[in-house]
C-alpha cells in the first residue's frame, strides 16, 4: 500500500519536478566539491602550504626526537612511522584531488574553447557579410554615373535642344515668308488701287473698273 501511494504521489506529482529536482540537486553537489576541490589544490600549489608543511615535519621530527620520551608519540628507532603514514596518506588524498580540481579545469577550459570557436564562427560569418556588402557597394559606386559623364549628358542635350529650337525657328520663318510675301503684293495692289482711284477722281473721271462694269 505504501509502495503504491508512493506511486501515486509521483504520478501526481508534475513532470518538470520529478526530472528536474534531482538532477539539479545532483549538479550543485558536483559543483559544490568541485569548487573544494580547486580550493584544495590552490591552496597546495602556494608557498605557504610548502612552509607550512615544512615547519609541521621538523617540529614533529624535533619533538620525538629530541623531546621527553614520555611525551614522545613517534619513535625515531621505528623510523618515524607516524608522520609516514600522515605524509602517505596525504599524498593519496592529494593526487586525486588534484586530478578532480585539473578535469574541472579541462572542463572550463572546454567549454571555454567551445565559446571561442562559436565566437570565431560568428566573427567570420560578420567578416563575410561585410566583404560582401563592400563589394557590393563597390559595384554600385561603379555603376552610378559620375559627375563628368552626368555633365556630358546634359551638355549633349542643351544641344540638342537648341539644334531643335533652332530647326523649329528656321521652319516657322520658311512657313512665314510666303504669307508675308502674299500680304506685301496684297497691301501694294491695294496702295495701287487707292492710288489710281485718287488720280481718276482728279482728273474727273470715273476708274477704269467702274467703267468696265458699267459697259
Amino acid at each position: 500500500m505504501a509502495k503504491d501511494a508512493k506511486q501515486d504521489r509521483r504520478l501526481d506529482a508534475p513532470k518538470g519536478l520529478r526530472t528536474r529536482v534531482l538532477p539539479l540537486r545532483n549538479r550543485q553537489s558536483s559543483d559544490r566539491f568541485g569548487r573544494l576541490t580547486e580550493s584544495f589544490a590552490r591552496g597546495m600549489g602556494t608557498p605557504w602550504f610548502l612552509f607550512g608543511m615544512t615547519i609541521f615535519c621538523v617540529f614533529w621530527l624535533v619533538f620525538n626526537t629530541y623531546g621527553p620520551e614520555d611525551a614522545r608519540f613517534d619513535s625515531q628507532a621505528l623510523g618515524f612511522t607516524v608522520l609516514t603514514l600522515i605524509l602517505s596518506l596525504q599524498a593519496s588524498y592529494a593526487a586525486p584531488l588534484l586530478l578532480l580540481a585539473q578535469n574541472r579545469q579541462d572542463d572550463r577550459d572546454r567549454v571555454q574553447i567551445e565559446q571561442d570557436r562559436q565566437r570565431a564562427e560568428r566573427n567570420l560569418a560578420d567578416t563575410e557579410y561585410l566583404a560582401r556588402e563592400v563589394v557590393a557597394l563597390r559595384l554600385a559606386i561603379r555603376d552610378m554615373a559620375s559627375k563628368d559623364f552626368i555633365r556630358s549628358e546634359l551638355r549633349s542635350l542643351v544641344e540638342e535642344l537648341e539644334k531643335d529650337r533652332a530647326e523649329r525657328d528656321g521652319a516657322a520663318e520658311e512657313l512665314a515668308a510666303p504669307l508675308d510675301g502674299a500680304a506685301r503684293s496684297d497691301a501694294a495692289r491695294a496702295d495701287r488701287t487707292r492710288a489710281d482711284t485718287f488720280r481718276f477722281e482728279e482728273n474727273g473721271a470715273e476708274p477704269l473698273g467702274t467703267e468696265r462694269g458699267d459697259a
